[in-house]
């Protein structure tokens, strides 16, 4: 049921994408300054796109924007998150090493008191 809702939606999302560029071929020029600062500096970089492809481009770039920008800010949970990992696995090492143990190996006076108690 819901593999035919998502495919739905996915058509019905395609197909408004193929309508906004139909309705938005004609070119338009983008340019990395405008016109006075750019004069200014000597730096005239300038391209003719179709608007679809501007409006794509610009989507495309805020997705990838927030994605990087979510990546950094959740990087001292990551940190912390793989320290408590190693802690654990530590932890679980160390007590697997105490059960591994031998009773033998007790205190001299625990071994006494243990024999008292099961003798």
């Amino acid at each position: 049921m819901f593999r035919y809702l998502r495919y739905a939606f996915l058509a019905a999302l395609a197909l408004v994408l193929v309508t906004l560029a139909l309705a938005n071929r004609n070119p338009v020029v983008l340019r990395a300054l405008p016109d006075t600062p750019a004069t200014f500096l000597g730096f005239q970089w300038q391209m003719e796109l179709p608007l679809y492809a501007v409006i794509f481009g610009g989507i495309l770039a805020g997705v990838l924007i927030g994605f990087v920008w979510e990546w950094l800010r959740e990087y001292k949970h990551r940190a912390e998150a793989s320290s408590k990992a190693r802690q654990v696995a530590r932890l679980e090492r160390e007590l697997a090493v105490m059960r591994d143990t031998k009773p033998g190996s007790k205190d001299d006076v625990l071994a006494i008191l243990d024999q008292r108690k099961t003798g």
